[in-house]
């Protein structure tokens, strides 16, 4: 069946110069600030506070050094294909090109879990610091339709291996109708990429701005309330497995993982960038080395400012700013904008991955015609998006953060494990390949990236993988459904420079 097939980097190439119905409008800078836009949102305004206390306590920096050092192998992969083959599929092309067409698809089909999972998870973190904002202005939104309706409890003693049990049972409902802010976020984001890359790109630079302005008044002014017996102990001593202590610490950096993955939305824009052999390595490596050293300061002034066991919130920065006092009140307001703009941000760099890989994965024939489809106008893949929009707008408003922020990691840990897997594999399939940028001491530093993803992938709940098991098993019978039949490669078609109908 030629399922191992694989696409011919020259090929992959030749169709970066000739595919030009995205519009190239991206410079290095706009690169770097979709990578902040995308990485600095849910990791510090969400996540952050709730890892912290469930998992890590104080130290949730160290897991964020973990989680940032498996994430700066995998940058190093990732800028070197994204500079070799500056196409908009990403990991999808990257798999493609080196293990073949079976390994690209669950690529492609974990990339889902990433991009528009990660984008409906950010929305309910959006919906939380939006409703604390609005009760400080003395408008109260019903719970029932500012929470998600269903919440899944794992059922003790399951194990991995029990898919139906952990997989249907154990859902309750909470009660709630729908979570509308974070529905409506993600409309209004949709509409926005809709309409056009360089506009989409110029508010998220704006967003940025008074993002990093948010976060450093943060760091400086809590930096003078840091209380640290807030930090005694820095490792709270374990009470069961993956709960405290350095399993603890584990776990928390294979969740907030998901904090990372804006980075690698970066070079989703390839496509629509100016100079990509120049500016890909540029955007992905500057963007993750500025993020990680903004995470660490901010985890540190966040659990010395309030004890961690209170920041299972979805706004723990809110938190954190009202238990300073009066006198600062006014720094409530400013945190809590600079909050609802940063995740706004990071929802749209993650709207903005999904359909241009969507895009990629159509022209291959591995997705129907309709998701190649662009725009006369606007030049944006803009069926792709509004399908992404609408159903990230129904995870958001159904799922809790904490559900969705798990299965992210999951999916974006497998993703780059693949990708270091593929440079390596690269090195000795086609050696003689001009690479822009070269991942220094490759022999070290692939395997690396890939073992640190697959153990932080070992930490996560076992309710966790039988979702992603699951959700697997439903791409691949997509795949020998409809995908395999269809793929242009298996047809002999890849390499001509025709491209599907809209």
């Amino acid at each position: 069946m030629n399922l191992f097939r694989r696409k011919k980097v020259a090929d992959l190439q030749a169709e970066a110069t000739t595919d030009q119905r995205l519009k190239r409008a991206l410079g290095p800078i706009n690169l770097v600030s979709l990578g902040i836009g995308a990485v600095i949102g849910a990791g510090i305004f969400v996540l952050t506070g709730q890892a912290a206390a469930q998992y890590a306590g104080p130290a949730i920096v160290f897991s964020f050094i973990l989680a940032g050092l498996a994430c700066a192998f995998a940058g190093l992969c990732y800028a070197e294909f994204a500079s070799m083959i500056p196409l908009s599929g990403s990991a999808y092309t990257y798999g493609y090109a080196t293990l073949g067409e079976f390994v690209a698809w669950i690529i492609g089909w974990d990339l889902i879990l990433e991009y528009l999972f990660a984008s409906a998870t950010v929305a309910v973190g959006w919906s939380g610091y939006v409703v604390s904002f609005l009760k400080d202005l003395g408008i109260t939104i019903p719970p029932e339709f500012t929470s998600a309706p269903y919440n899944h409890i794992t059922p003790s003693g399951a194990h991995w291996w029990d898919l139906w049990q952990l997989f249907v049972h154990g859902w309750v409902h909470t009660g709630a109708v729908l979570d509308v802010p974070a529905m409506l976020i993600v409309a209004v984001i949709t509409i926005l990429l809709v309409i056009g890359i360089k506009e989409s790109a110029n508010f998220n630079n704006v967003i940025v701005a008074l993002k990093l302005a948010v976060i450093l008044t943060f760091i400086g002014v809590g930096v003078a309330y840091i209380n640290p017996h807030n930090w005694h102990p820095f490792i709270p001593p374990a009470i069961a497995p993956g709960e405290f202590g350095w399993s603890g610490v584990l776990r928390a950096a294979g969740v907030i993982f998901f904090a990372y993955i804006g980075f690698d939305a970066v070079s989703t824009a390839a496509q629509e960038s100016r100079n990509p052999r120049r500016d890909m390595p540029i955007g992905l490596l500057g963007s993750l080395g500025f993020c990680t050293i903004l995470y660490i300061l901010v985890s540190l002034v966040l659990t010395g400012i309030v004890n961690y066991k209170q920041l299972n919130v979805s706004a723990p920065i809110a938190v954190a700013i009202n238990s300073l006092g009066p006198s600062l009140a006014w720094l409530v307001y400013f945190i809590k904008i600079g909050a609802i703009a940063g995740l706004s941000s990071v929802i749209l760099v993650l709207l903005l991955g999904q359909p241009r890989i969507f895009y990629t994965m159509s022209k291959d024939g591995l997705l129907p015609p309709v998701f190649s489809a662009v725009h006369p106008r606007f030049r944006t893949p803009w069926l792709a998006q509004i399908l992404t929009g609408v159903v990230a707008m129904l995870i958001a408003g159904l799922f809790p953060i904490g559900l969705l922020g798990e299965l992210v990691s999951i999916g974006t840990l497998l993703a780059f494990a693949i990708v270091c897997t593929g440079v390596f594999v690269l090195r000795f399939t086609d050696p003689q390949i001009p690479r822009p940028f070269r991942a220094p001491v490759f022999w070290l530093i692939t395997p690396l990236g890939a073992f640190s993803c697959f153990f932080l992938m070992a930490s996560l709940p076992a309710d966790t993988w039988a979702r992603l098991i699951v959700w697997m098993a439903i791409g691949l019978i997509i795949y020998f459904t409809y995908s395999h039949r269809h793929s242009r490669l298996h047809h002999g078609l890849m390499g001509k420079t025709d491209l599907p109908r809209e």
